[in-house]
């Protein structure tokens, strides 16, 4: 297993990296798991005898087009609002209220909600929190999602300090394409930025997908003047010879996470000093529905990218929607508007009245958010309540 990751964040935060992964199997020994890893494995022999006309994506329904024709195929769904960490950009210090837990959707509503988008013709579903790896049932949930006919990929974005260990059963339940928060490489700034500790086990975490062959591993960075602007270049050292994708993003306003415009480091200076740094740096073709800006660099396996959602941001192509842990439906990211699916789920609602829920929430999308001085004063929620 290449070491390079672990002597780059050695080399930059001045601690060895212990972190041994060689025996993935080590994962599978505990034999409370041993139905469940069967039946995962089943699922997974399953979905590579699945017949091709089964892989087809479902038609598409019009409750997923707005009014600007823009297609929506992309679903975030929030597991939970519990969180490991403290993050400053996502929660006030003094915490968030989190909803009762009976307000929660459960298993079965989420798997319920997830099938009727599926079939009307999304395709890709993320599972953000919080923080989704605390929730007990993140395995069923997965293998459940992984199995919807017309789902085409089933990612996760965690902050990665318990992923480590699930990563593997995670894998066998369908989990394809993994996102990493992780803001700096340097320990006591991981504290300091989280309120806890744990920053060796990111590190991990990102070890273990990399060794597990995600491809890319996604690793977002939220970039804010004055913490950890100065690891910019750090960071595009970790794509030279692994398959990490480094996500640099514009830091965003949400409620309690005392948003400045000075802390903001804007996409023309992050991408200067890149390129200052890297003069090999390239423009790749990005899809019309990417939110990123990517690029590669001349002799690095890796890609870098930039999220730039406050300066330039990509609305036109949006093609997303999110699933909060209560159940409300937020058609975009920065607006305060939310409709609850879970209140009309409950009272005995059909697939059809709940697609009419839907698409009136999405045909009343706008064509784009505000602008960051509107948004840093417009009412919204927490980020850890929103889902990252």
């Amino acid at each position: 297993m290449s070491m390079s990751l672990r002597r780059h964040v050695s080399r930059i935060t001045d601690r060895p990296m212990s972190f041994r992964f060689s025996n993935l199997n080590f994962f599978w020994v505990d034999k409370r798991y041993g139905s469940f890893c069967a039946k995962a494995t089943e699922t997974e022999d399953l979905v590579k005898d699945k017949p091709k006309d089964e892989e087809k994506t479902n038609p598409v329904s019009d409750m997923l087009i707005d009014g600007f024709g823009r297609l929506h195929s992309y679903l975030r769904i929030s597991l939970t609002e519990r969180c490991n960490l403290r993050c400053q950009y996502c929660m006030p210090a003094e915490g968030v209220e989190l909803t009762p837990h009976p307000q929660l959707l459960t298993h079965h509503e989420i798997l319920r909600l997830a099938n009727l988008f599926v079939s009307s013709g999304v395709d890709k579903i993320r599972l953000t929190g919080g923080e989704p790896t605390v929730r007990k049932d993140i395995r069923d949930i997965c293998l459940d999602l992984s199995s919807l006919k017309g789902l085409k990929t089933l990612a996760i974005t965690t902050n990665g300090i318990t992923l480590a260990r699930q990563l593997p059963m995670l894998k066998q339940c369908g989990v394809t394409n993994l996102n990493i928060s992780l803001d700096t490489l340097v320990p006591a700034k991981f504290e300091f930025m989280t309120r806890r500790k744990g920053h060796h086990k990111v590190i991990d975490s990102i070890n273990a997908a990399v060794d597990l062959g995600y491809n890319p591993v996604k690793v977002n960075c939220v970039v804010m003047r004055g913490f950890n602007d100065d690891e910019i270049c750090d960071f595009v050292n970790l794509t030279r010879d692994r398959p990490i994708n480094v996500r640099f993003i514009e830091f965003m306003p949400f409620d309690g996470n005392v948003w400045n415009f000075k802390k903001l480091v804007p996409y023309s200076e992050m991408l200067d000093i890149v390129t200052k740094q890297f003069p090999g740096l390239k423009r790749l073709h990005d899809h019309r529905t990417e939110t990123a800006k990517n690029f590669q660099i001349d002799g690095h396996i890796g890609t870098v990218s930039f999220i730039t959602s406050m300066t330039q941001h990509f609305c036109a192509g949006c093609n997303r929607l999110r699933l909060l842990a209560d159940g409300n439906l937020k058609v975009c990211l920065f607006g305060p508007s939310e409709v609850s699916l879970r209140d009309p789920l409950r009272c005995g609602a059909d697939d059809d009245e709940l697609r009419e829920i839907i698409g009136a929430a999405v045909k009343r999308k706008k064509a784009s958010h505000a602008g960051m001085f509107d948004i840093a004063k417009t009412a919204n929620r927490p980020m850890i309540h929103i889902g990252g």
